[in-house]
């Protein structure tokens, strides 16, 4: 198993585990919407006993706005 680490946008710092290490593109569901993050660079920690590979991804886009104010009312 591998794990995202998100980079930028709304879900900055977050890891996600991965069931297939291939995927060039992650569609995540955010709030209402939909961000798009894209894997950047090469796998990390790609050893066995290094702990499990992580993979970066950057944000993109979001599928709508995104006002961080809404959250908090």
């Amino acid at each position: 198993m591998a794990i995202a680490r998100l980079h930028q946008g709304p879900l900055d710092g977050q890891l996600l585990p991965l069931e297939e290490d291939t995927l060039e593109r992650l569609i995540v569901p955010y709030s209402e919407t939909q961000v798009v993050y894209e894997r950047k660079g090469e796998p990390e920690h790609t050893g066995d006993s290094d702990g499990p590979t992580e993979i970066n991804y950057w944000f993109i886009e979001a599928q709508d706005d995104i006002d961080p104010a809404s959250d908090s009312v």
